[in-house]
């Protein structure tokens, strides 16, 4: 089969396509016939270091495809159109997925649009409600909400739990976009103190969640956002990880549960879990189009550097896809 490697770990440049074995499937998992896959920051970091999460040698970790064969402890049939989670091996023509993480794509949904899902919903879901624990007419501060997890957080914190969305991004245009979504409050942090707006828009009683892909940079402005008792689910690193002075008194004092938390290093188990639940209470959304996967750009399998490239830029609203087929 054909299949995206690197060359070694460095930039884009080092992307190649290359033949490689067809992978071999155990009893409890699928061979997906693989027709789209995403583009992630997790493929960045294993990309550039020699120690990133994965030890399949072959990028990416979502993907959406048909059901070749499956092992003998499986209950899906092949034939099934099916997106999910997969322990790297995305970018290639088959993958093998854990049967208790595939999740049949809705009919109303192409592969494409089924590729944008897993990823970022499933760290949304997790973010907002395993950690965040978000409540129905609660209010969420969901930074870079023109980035993938964001806009899939800002349709499940109003398709679920109707809850009042401020959002930050650096431009107009994602601004405008997070708006379409369902986003409240819009704030653009190149040009506003967003702590000064987020207490403006909650008559200043701050945020009940925070979901903070930013980290270091952002810590005295998050610090302001937040509300008595609320939540603050770090999920990136984006502005640096290192604080010189933290002041724990300021969490005490309000009471804030400051959660740390990523996606792809979890267990088999928790991803299973999380996938299972999250299919069982958002995929009707999908099939009514309340809630939809968000596509900023669709790539050639043979255009997988300018992809990574166009992902580093930070110039897309929502998910970058890869065809495979």
């Amino acid at each position: 089969m054909k299949a995206i490697l690197i060359k070694q770990p460095g930039g884009a440049e080092q992307l190649m396509i290359q033949e490689y074995p067809k992978p071999e499937l155990n009893k409890d998992e699928l061979l997906i016939n693989v027709k789209a896959a995403a583009i992630n920051r997790t493929d960045i970091i294993n990309r550039k270091s020699e120690s990133g999460y994965l030890d399949n040698p072959i990028l990416g970790v979502e993907v959406a495809g048909i059901v070749e064969q499956v092992g003998e402890n499986t209950k899906i049939k092949p034939g099934t159109r099916v997106m999910g989670l997969v322990n790297g091996g995305g970018y290639a023509e088959y993958a093998v997925m854990p049967a208790n993480r595939a999740m049949e794509i809705p009919d109303n949904l192409s592969f494409e649009r089924a590729a944008a899902i897993p990823e970022v919903f499933l760290t949304a879901y997790q973010t907002l409600y395993w950690h965040g624990r978000l409540a129905t007419g609660e209010t969420t501060l969901i930074h870079a909400g023109g980035s993938g997890v964001g806009t899939a957080a800002i349709q499940l914190a109003k398709q679920i739990s109707n809850a009042t969305v401020i959002t930050t991004a650096g431009s107009q245009e994602k601004l405008n976009f997070a708006q379409t979504l369902g986003a409240n409050h819009c704030i653009n942090y190149k040009e506003q103190s967003f702590d000064s707006e987020v207490l403006r828009a909650t008559e200043e009683q701050g945020a009940n969640v925070i979901l903070d892909f930013i980290g270091a940079s952002y810590w005295r402005k998050n610090m302001n956002s937040i509300a008595v008792d609320g939540r603050w689910v770090l999920i990136g690193l984006l502005g640096g990880a290192e604080l010189e002075k933290v002041n724990l008194g300021e969490l005490m004092g309000k009471r804030i549960q400051l959660t740390g938390t990523l996606l792809t290093p979890r267990s088999d188990q928790y991803k299973a879990d999380l996938t299972a639940e999250f299919a069982s209470n958002t995929l009707p959304f999908f099939q009514d189009e309340k809630i939809r996967p968000i596509i900023d750009r669709v790539y050639s399998f043979d255009e997988i550097q300018q992809a990574h490239e166009h992902m580093e830029d930070n110039k897309n609203i929502g998910k970058i896809i890869i065809q495979i087929d």
